[in-house]
């Protein structure tokens, strides 16, 4: 087993790490703050080629492995996790179900501009009644000559009101009570079409998160993404490779978490000794430390098996998982470490904590990871 990263995942993490401590993190409190979403920071990082990091060169793509991407997903959310989750949802939910089920025609006209970042990715899942239970879709596509009429409405979708195009599922008929749910590709500029934006949320203030509403949408039936009716089994293979990016995102966030409490520890003084020279305080961080050792190989592992075509569910949801929690426990012990001062925004372990808390919940919540993963060691 070889741990090193390659020449190229060197190059790549030494770039972002650069460009997220240069770019991102100087207006992370800000943006944290004011809501104001990350437009310059997406627009230069598409000039340096990574909105496509993953996908293939034919479509503006770089390319790239799973690693990769895990890595800039890592570094990003370690300067600003509402930065990371952007281009963690726009490459593994936006564009990843456009190449693994497009047609050549779809990925020309639709993977394209998201890898050459004209479009942020995003796709439609979640509805009011059908979180966890993804299967409880409501949204349908009725057949009307050579189009589709889409009704329904989707929730806590990341992105939309950036991307110009997205793929959702609805019901496309419903056979002896049995659902057929499909995938499909919206413009979201269709008629009928609308994008809310009016979320209050507890963290992961600058990204975009919306909610759709589709009254009479039509669109050809040639947008239909993979096979009709094979739309639910699609989502689910496109949120394995979603936790990837969460389980980087949380490695991200429980890093920075991390530094803060070990530079504040070298600095804070009580009882004539710096926070550090306390037995309790090493213990924390010696723990700390090591649990995002774990989760970063978790993360690894799970792209790595991923890139070699390999079945990765099983890892994906414990990297996710086991991440998701730590981060939130790291956050924790950081906000302690810092005492009174970590309750204060200045210092920014709260904000980890804040944003930290989705990835408990998005895209499968620690409770449907362990079944999933419960499933799948034979219970």
């Amino acid at each position: 087993m070889d741990f090193d990263l390659t020449a190229e995942q060197k190059m790549i993490q030494k770039m972002i790490r650069k460009f997220a401590d240069e770019e991102v993190a100087p207006g992370a409190i800000d943006r944290d703050r004011t809501k104001e979403f990350p437009v310059k920071i997406f627009t230069q990082l598409s000039k340096m080629g990574m909105m496509g990091l993953p996908f293939p060169a034919q479509y503006g793509g770089g390319e790239a492995d799973t690693i990769s991407f895990a890595i800039v997903t890592e570094e990003l959310s370690r300067a600003c996790a509402s930065t990371g989750i952007t281009y963690s949802a726009h490459i593994s939910l936006g564009g990843a179900p456009l190449h693994l089920f497009g047609t050549e025609a779809q990925k020309k006209k639709y993977l394209t501009p998201i890898c050459e970042g004209d479009s942020l990715g995003a796709f439609g899942l979640t509805e009011p009644n059908a979180g966890s239970d993804a299967g409880g879709t409501q949204t349908t596509a009725v057949e009307d000559g050579d189009e589709f009429v889409i009704n329904g409405s989707k929730v806590y979708i990341t992105n939309a009101s950036y991307a110009k195009h997205l793929a959702i599922t609805a019901i496309t008929n419903v056979k002896n009570g049995e659902k057929e749910i499909s995938a499909i590709i919206v413009p979201t500029d269709a008629e009928g079409l609308t994008v809310i934006d009016q979320y209050e949320k507890m963290g992961l203030h600058a990204s975009n998160t919306t909610e759709l509403v589709f009254d009479n949408v039509r669109v050809p039936k040639e947008n239909l993404l993979g096979q009709r009716g094979n739309g639910f089994q699609q989502f689910l293979v496109t949120l394995d490779g979603g936790r990837i990016g969460i389980g980087a995102m949380a490695v991200g966030i429980a890093q920075a978490a991390f530094e803060r409490a070990l530079s504040y520890s070298k600095e804070r003084k009580q009882f004539g000794k710096t926070l550090s020279e306390f037995q309790i305080t090493q213990f924390k961080l010696a723990d700390m430390a090591m649990k995002i050792e774990l989760a970063r190989n978790m993360v690894y592992k799970a792209a790595w098996l991923k890139d070699q075509g390999r079945p990765f569910t099983k890892e994906a949801s414990m990297c996710k998982l086991y991440a998701s929690e730590i981060a939130m426990e790291i956050a924790n012990e950081a906000i302690q470490i810092h005492g009174g001062y970590g309750y204060m925004k200045p210092y920014e372990v709260e904000r980890y904590m804040r944003d930290a808390k989705l990835l408990e919940i998005g895209e499968g919540t620690s409770e449907v990871q362990r079944m999933v993963i419960a499933r799948l060691i034979g219970c």
